[in-house]
């Protein structure tokens, strides 16, 4: 076989026992990955992992597909030619979306006996979207509903995929410039909370100050009161 390490080296063709020991020794799995080569190759890595990674981008892939809907258009053998043209616009906006549309003509009572009144009416309207669609299902009878099956063609299915990754990807863009905002909020409250934080600070700072003052006030009065004290416990001269 040929091995490829786990840093995408060829190690070369050697035997599967050598290679199973080197992955035993270096604790990696041996995997397969091309059978039908000749030599088949075989590679080191975590299956795990491996497996992991690949389930993730599989569920991205299908997050990022877009689901082709079923849009019914109904119509009636006694429809307006200008109402056919408006019913037309709408199944191409359908079309550009990557939804597939079908077209229903209900006969009613003795609309029955004209059949080629839907049918002619039906193939207009595939001529009319042949160049963003393709017919899946041609003017089919079904009781008393004649009816049409338009898809988008690759070309225009392959641009509303690509539409709807975009739209996903700026979705994915504008809820993460959503939540910066909110991050940024938290400095802010914090700054706010410093200022006022310094300001308490302050204001207790000059209350302090001031009973300073005051006990320096109280010291003063008290050494007043000592020395008057002192004046009266002083011995008077005779007289």
């Amino acid at each position: 076989m040929r091995l490829i390490d786990e840093n995408g080296t060829q190690v070369g063709i050697i035997g599967i026992r050598e290679a199973l020991a080197l992955a035993e020794e270096r604790g990696y799995d041996l995997v397969e990955v091309a059978p039908n080569a000749v030599p088949p190759v075989c590679r080191l890595l975590d299956y795990g992992k491996f497996r992991y990674e690949q389930s993730q981008k599989e569920r991205e892939a299908r997050r990022n597909q877009k689901q082709a809907d079923l849009k019914q258009i109904r119509l009636m053998p006694k429809t307006a030619e200008h109402d056919i043209t408006t019913k037309a616009n709408q199944a191409k906006k359908f079309l550009l979306q990557g939804d597939k549309v079908k077209f229903n003509v209900r006969f009613r009572g003795r609309e029955m006996a004209h059949p080629d009144i839907g049918r002619k009416m039906l193939e207009d309207i595939a001529e009319q979207l042949r160049d963003i669609a393709v017919v899946e299902q041609k003017p089919l009878l079904e009781g008393r509903v004649l009816s049409l099956l338009l898809a988008p063609n690759p070309k225009v299915l392959k641009a509303a995929q690509q539409a709807q990754k975009e739209k996903a990807r700026l979705a994915r863009t504008q809820g993460l410039a959503e939540e910066r905002p909110a991050s940024t909020a938290l400095p802010e409250a914090e700054e706010e909370l410093d200022e006022e934080t310094d300001l308490q600070e302050e204001e207790l700072d000059d209350e302090d100050d001031l009973q300073d003052e005051m006990l320096d006030d109280e010291e003063l009065e008290v050494d007043d009161f000592d020395d008057e004290d002192d004046q009266d416990l002083r011995p008077r001269a005779r007289k």
